[in-house]
């Protein structure tokens, strides 16, 4: 059986509606052992013959058999698998991988021998032996058209293949070489196929055994020379003993291979790291930014949750009172009680205002209000100790205002009154509501202010004259508490007040002040709000004269007139009111799951009781607020993804054009499309690594940088996880988009592209 025949081949190009014939009825059958000159004029269809048969060019007429076995229904991968076994080729343009060395080149065709030490040895071997062992590390653009020529047949002669065409092999080598690899050639092929196409038989006539001459693209003249020199024990066939490969065999030789380019095409490789950069802190800065979009997937809870918290009020809308409260805490077991809890559910209190030196005006962060924590010894200054001093733990982007080392900012304005910075501590998770912590005393006072605050109030000041003068009233609505004030004491910041008191009418006057606020008593069954007045008066005795350093309050309040109260007095006034009016209590347990179990024992005696983890459904105003905000938020990362992935592939698409050439010399060498195709997978998921570095420290850069960390949401490591996983997804379905299209060419037709430089 012949290794290759060829049954009245035909074959015809077709191009802008001309059509031309490059070989027809070409009869031709091949054994092994022969070394085949084919001869003709230029044009006659020489190299159109040896396309046909190394499977790049199709064949439109007839059928060619390889060991007897058809390949007219053969597609396109079944040529790259044919190659592959059969097929090494010696190109008249050379077509050397020019970004790689010449001793890469050669161990390309090798990679059939996975022992890279065998691999290795074998290929300077065959580097020796074309002449070129003084230029292993070149880089085949660095070599001349001899030396290129010698690396393409040491290149195809490591394939080791049954079948070896060479098309003008000598043509770019003097008359001393030439007849070297002349006789290399003949001495590899003693058990190969060997067709060469040459313009000058001479130079092969003394070791060629067979002459063939091509005219018009038809065979006129086909005459043995010499005698066939096949080894027997070569004649099995190639289909029959395939090698065996291992299990991973192509996908450890893709990864070798995508390795390879990665680091020879160091201009590709700089410009793919740069654009996969781009691309994934693209990703990276619009999720950072549109951090609220979980937001639609968020459980909506009742309270603030706190470890081991219980919230209870009564059903009836009656007011929980101390006693009894006391009483709940001893019957069921809880560590402690809040009776009014108003701060720990208000998601921030009220915006904690501070002096921005560097902007020279006021500011504000919403912080919670809390107590009783304990934040651990690695903090700047101490905790509080005082009723006036707070605690402040505030994200890291606060510390250029507030100091790292040392409290800069030493004072705020809480719920209106003047703080002392005790200490601080910070955190990166800017995600995180920050925290104020009061001492106990502190909590009480601020929870008494923001109620007020919050409350319809109005304050009057009556002005009793003797001696028939007559009385003067006067009406603020504007309070500041203020611990610059004597505790129990009372400031009236007013002129008017104050140059009525000091005028012959304010002599011996008499001062009332009167504090009135309104609460409503909300009645569970029947639904009935009740309105009550509270009023609370204050003799003249309780009146300072003193005024106290209140500029930075005033500041904050806006106001030119207020009655300045020391916040104990605060306090003393709304717990009265609060004890009329607050329904609800706290009751701290030793964790969630001694809260709930105290709940259900509560709601047995009559109580509404639930542990603070409990969520509701929001009002659906709230929800379609949410819903609307998160799919904007939503809308705009999935544009801004869907617009890096069109930037991606544009780009991408220019470097791996310019790799087309490449991949056609790799496809016509017979390397698998699928090693290939992995290589390629490869050298772009390792130019990820480069961007998934920088991005890793810019993005610790970002959230360590105080100045940074305020611009973009803090990124959990499950969301890390997520670009990154989203990146390799993005570069996988650009890489194959652009694979596709490079393998949807004949490799002819990428030949002709040219290759990479």
């Amino acid at each position: 059986m012949p290794l290759l025949k060829l049954c009245d081949i035909g074959q015809i190009y077709v191009s802008e509606g001309n059509t031309s014939v490059g070989i027809r009825g070409v009869n031709l059958s091949f054994e092994r052992g022969e070394f085949v000159a084919v001869t003709g004029k230029s044009g006659a269809g020489k190299s159109t013959l040896l396309n046909v048969i190394s499977g790049m060019d199709s064949y439109e007429e007839g059928e060619l058999f390889i060991e007897g076995e058809s390949t007219s229904h053969y597609m396109q991968p079944d040529f790259e698998e044919y190659r592959e076994k059969y097929i090494s080729f010696i190109f008249q343009d050379y077509n050397i991988i020019e970004s790689f060395t010449v001793l890469e080149n050669v161990e390309l065709a090798l990679m059939h021998i996975e022992d890279k030490h065998k691999r290795r040895e074998r290929a300077l071997e065959l580097i020796r032996r074309v002449g070129l062992s003084s230029h292993i590390k070149a880089r085949g653009s660095k070599l001349s058209g001899g030396q290129k020529q010698r690396t393409v047949i040491a290149r195809a002669l490591a394939k080791d293949s049954p079948i070896i065409l060479a098309d003008e092999p000598t043509g770019n080598l003097d008359s001393a070489s030439a007849r070297e690899i002349i006789e290399l050639l003949y001495e590899v092929s003693r058990d190969k196929l060997l067709i060469v196409v040459t313009h000058n038989f001479d130079d092969f006539a003394d070791y060629a055994t067979r002459h063939i001459r091509i005219f018009d693209g038809a065979v006129e003249y086909d005459h043995k020379t010499g005698v066939v020199r096949t080894a027997p024990e070569k004649e099995a066939s190639v289909l029959q003993n395939e090698e065996k490969k291992s299990k991973y065999s192509d996908l450890k030789k893709g990864i070798t291979l995508g390795k390879s380019i990665f680091c020879r095409t160091p201009i590709l490789t700089a410009f793919l790291c740069v654009l996969l950069t781009i691309g994934t802190l693209g990703i990276f800065m619009l999720t950072a930014m549109c951090g609220g979009a979980d937001a639609l997937f968020e459980d909506s809870y009742m309270f603030t949750h706190i470890d081991g918290r219980m919230v209870i009020a009564k059903p009836s809308g009656d007011v929980i009172t101390e006693e009894e409260l006391q009483s709940l805490v001893l019957e069921y077991g809880a560590d402690s009680s809040l009776h009014y809890d108003l701060l720990l559910d208000l998601g921030y209190s009220e915006g904690v205002s501070y002096f921005d030196t560097e902007e020279g005006r006021f500011s504000s962060v919403f912080l919670n209000s809390v107590y009783g924590k304990d934040y651990g010894d690695d903090i700047v200054g101490r905790y509080p100790e005082s009723a006036g001093e707070v605690f402040l733990y505030l994200p890291i982007s606060y510390s250029t205002v507030f100091g790292r080392d040392e409290i800069k900012t030493k004072e705020i304005i809480g719920g209106s009154t003047k703080l002392s910075v005790s200490g601080i501590k910070y955190f990166y998770d800017n995600n995180k509501t920050g925290e104020i912590l009061y001492t106990e005393d502190g909590f009480r006072i601020a929870t008494a202010i923001y109620y007020l605050e919050n409350s319809e109030k109005n304050i009057k000041v009556s002005v009793n004259s003797p001696e028939g003068l007559g009385s003067r009233d006067f009406y603020y609505y504007n309070f500041i508490p203020s611990f610059a004030v004597e505790e129990g004491k009372i400031y009236i910041d007013d002129s008017t007040y104050r140059q009525y008191m000091s005028s012959e009418a304010g002599n011996d006057a008499s001062t009332l002040i009167e504090f009135e606020s309104h609460y409503y008593r909300y009645n569970y069954y029947n639904s009935e709000n009740h309105s009550y007045t509270f009023k609370e008066s204050f003799s003249a005795d309780t009146v300072t004269p003193i005024a106290p350093d209140i500029e930075d309050e005033r500041e904050f309040s806006k106001s030119s007139t207020a009655v300045v109260i020391h916040p104990s007095l605060i306090v003393e006034m709304t717990e009265k009111l609060l004890a009329l009016s607050y329904k609800q209590a706290s009751l701290f347990f030793s964790d969630d799951k001694a809260a709930s179990e105290a709940a259900e024992r509560l709601q047995d005696a009559g109580y509404i009781a639930v542990p603070s983890y409990t969520t509701y459904e929001p009002e659906p105003f709230t929800a379609i607020v949410t819903v609307i905000a998160s799919v904007m938020l939503m809308g705009v990362w999935i544009s801004g993804v869907l617009f890096l992935a069109f930037f991606l592939n544009l780009c991408s698409s220019r470097a791996l054009e310019a790799f087309k050439g490449d991949m056609a010399i790799m496809r016509s060498m017979g390397i698998s499309v699928k090693v290939i195709r992995i290589a390629m997978y490869v050298r772009m998921l390792v130019s990820l690594i480069p961007a998934f570095v920088i991005t890793a420290i810019l993005s610790a850069v970002v959230f360590l940088t105080p100045t940074l960390n305020g611009y973009f949401t803090y990124l959990y490591a499950w969301q890390y996880v997520l670009i990154a996983i989203g990146m390799i997804l993005l570069t996988v379905l650009v890489t194959h988009k652009q694979v596709k299209r490079l393998f949807s060419e004949s490799v002819k037709k990428s030949l002709k592209g040219g290759n990479a430089k």
